[in-house]
């Protein structure tokens, strides 16, 4: 093997290394973004607090103002808070990188435009943070922070979802739209994009679903707040998400228009099918008057 027959192979060898690392540098820029946004932000509660009373009566003219009965119960059932607080801190941020790996590894034609999904939807809801800073009900008189009730039981502080001493990380008023239900509801359109296994999509739509009631019961974001991150996940999906299988083109797809051949219509033939050797054609039978003419024959003696 010569060094030209060699070169092909390394670089096809490494290109992997590069995509990833490239990858690597695009999510450490969107993190970059996000902690940024966290700094810059507006953190006046006064504007937030208004903004937050809004969303409220909204949700109550629509009554959906579930906030307030679901955080108490949380509170009551120290079991259920403390492994809601667990997930709340968690989940989010395991779940969601976990399956941006695999999407990586295993379905590289759904990554792209997956997570330029991922990424146009959190830029999204980074705007909404810098420019119209929303407090959460654990702000406002009524609700209780979960987190900070169980913060001993964890590895977070009082201040959100942050590692104690490091709160200063946190935007206190980044509740609207709440990315925790949208990064939950993109883990589940990924997995049911690429995986046929009803457990798996069971459970990704579990993890939407129960992500939803979590960041609403330990008083981390009003129901709308969800409803927003949803929505600003359903439309970059749409927008720029990988299509949807039944659009797909391919092989399979353009095999099954091909003509499907019919049997010759009844009373007509088709021509003999072509065989090996030599044709033989079968020997003539005696009339029956031949037959009837050789009965009547004497027999020589």
């Amino acid at each position: 093997m010569t060094f030209l027959d060699a070169a092909p192979a390394t670089t096809v060898a490494a290109s992997p290394r590069r995509d990833g690392l490239r990858e690597l540098g695009v999510l450490a820029l969107v993190y970059v973004g996000y902690a940024a946004s966290r700094v810059l932000a507006d953190d006046t509660l006064s504007p937030a607090v208004t903004r937050a009373v809004r969303i409220l009566d909204v949700e109550r003219l629509l009554r959906l103002d579930v906030e307030g009965g679901l955080n108490r119960w949380f509170v009551e059932h120290d079991t259920v808070g403390v492994a809601a607080s667990f997930y709340y801190a968690g989940a989010h941020y395991v779940l969601t990188l976990l399956v941006v790996i695999w999407l990586f590894l295993r379905h590289r034609d759904a990554y792209a435009p997956a997570r330029l999904a991922l990424v146009g939807a959190t830029g999204v809801a980074l705007v909404a943070y810098l420019t119209m800073p929303t407090a959460p009900p654990r702000l406002l008189g009524g609700w209780t922070d979960l987190l900070a009730l169980h913060s001993a039981a964890g590895w977070w502080g009082g201040e959100a979802s942050a590692p104690q001493g490091m709160g200063w990380l946190t935007n206190q008023l980044a509740a609207f739209p709440s990315m925790h239900a949208g990064w939950a509801l993109w883990v589940a359109l990924a997995v049911t994009h690429v995986v046929r296994r009803r457990a798996v999509v069971v459970f990704a739509w579990t993890h939407a679903v129960l992500t939803g009631i979590v960041v609403v019961g330990t008083g981390n974001h009003w129901v709308l707040d969800v409803v927003a991150g949803w929505a600003v996940v359903l439309i970059a999906w749409q927008a720029v998400g990988p299509p949807s299988v039944g659009n797909e083109t391919g092989p399979t797809a353009a095999g099954a228009a091909d003509p499907v051949p019919h049997a010759p219509a009844r009373g007509t033939h088709s021509a003999p099918e072509r065989t090996e050797g030599p044709i033989r054609f079968p020997r003539p039978r005696d009339s029956e008057d031949d037959a009837n003419a050789d009965a009547d024959r004497p027999a020589r003696h």
